[in-house]
């Protein structure tokens, strides 16, 4: 089946395709069709919707509702994900699997409504206390708007971890073609996955369980994190997600995320049509990489580690409120 949607109803259909259960959310733009959306889909489906007072108790109830087994999420844009991170460390403290959805709008501060993608190492570095780490999707169409929230479940349940979905203002807000196969039809409202001896669903006949993030014996908090990396090294080493193009002969390489990366395969189909070997890496072959985002410059520091000094890694971007364009992208290939 195919149809046209925007993508944060495509996020929104995505989620309930999977068995979402209960969404708490509170309105900010540009994320508001989800919150909207779903204030009716989940009525009508007879789920869970609740307009929280603040994005701390929207968090703090997908905490409550996931320590039951029920799948809950949330959702926001840039300084409500802030808000959120407190109970964010918390869910991960408590090994509690739920989905977190980012679509990013232009800060420091309340900034605009205008897309960005300025949240990449809040996401990708733990914004809470703590040690942690999430599985972060960033998707770059309206496709994976669906397909990422239908997943993300699953991932969750898997590892008894939150995930999040790092989307940003312009994916959200656009309209395109979106597939809906048979498999995913057919795995709609799949059933939860992983070991369920941790859910608090009543102890009559059995012993009391508990979920708890405060670990006062001596020894206890330690144990509990290098138990937690051990989880985060399995997502690290069976959950790497990463789209690459004409890599074989290329002389650059653009690394992007999110929207920038479809501008960025624009500008590498133009490059080539004019005799410039350039590929594409959508997060790595250790050559010269131009690193385009919707920031001044976040997740190219990552990239810089990952090269080791083998080769130049270069930067193209433009803050929060501005989006980046073929042009200056490939001006700067030129240049380069």
């Amino acid at each position: 089946m195919k149809l046209l949607m925007k993508g944060n109803i495509a996020l929104c259909e995505g989620a309930i395709a999977a068995g979402c259960k209960a969404y708490f959310g509170y309105p900010i733009t540009p994320q508001n069709e989800v919150p909207a959306h779903m204030s009716k889909r989940m009525v009508e489906l007879g789920r869970v919707f609740l307009q929280a007072e603040s994005e701390v108790a929207a968090v703090n109830m997908v905490l409550g509702a996931t320590a039951t087994g029920t799948r809950a999420m949330t959702s926001s844009s840039s300084p409500g994900i802030s808000l959120k991170q407190e109970g964010i460390s918390y869910l991960v403290g408590c090994e509690l699997p739920a989905v977190i959805v980012n679509v990013q709008r232009g800060g420091p501060g309340l900034g605009n409504i205008a897309g960005s993608q300025a949240d990449y190492f809040q996401s990708t570095k733990g914004g809470g206390h703590g040690d942690y780490r999430m599985i972060v999707l960033a998707p770059s169409t309206v496709q994976e708007m669906y397909d990422f929230a239908f997943e993300s479940f699953s991932l969750a349940e898997k590892y008894r971890n939150p995930v999040l979905i790092l989307a940003d203002g312009v994916v959200g807000q656009m309209m395109e073609p979106l597939t809906i196969g048979k498999k995913e039809e057919a795995r709609a409202e799949s059933e939860p996955q992983g070991n369920r001896e941790w859910v608090l669903d009543g102890c009559k006949g059995r012993k009391p369980r508990f979920i708890r993030s405060l670990l006062m014996s001596d020894g206890d908090l330690e144990a509990h994190n290098w138990n937690l990396k051990k989880k985060y090294d399995a997502m690290a080493g069976s959950e790497v997600r990463c789209e690459t193009a004409m890599l074989d002969d290329a002389e650059i390489i653009l690394v992007a995320f999110g929207i920038s990366a479809r501008v960025a395969r624009t500008v590498m189909r133009q490059a080539r049509q004019n005799g410039m070997k350039v590929g594409l890496i959508r997060p790595i072959t250790l050559r010269k990489f131009l690193v385009s985002e919707m920031n001044l410059g976040q997740m190219v520091e990552d990239v810089r580690l990952a090269v080791n000094g083998a080769c130049p890694v270069e930067f193209y971007g433009r803050p929060g409120g501005g989006l980046v364009n073929e042009e200056e992208m490939t001006e700067r290939i030129k240049n380069l």
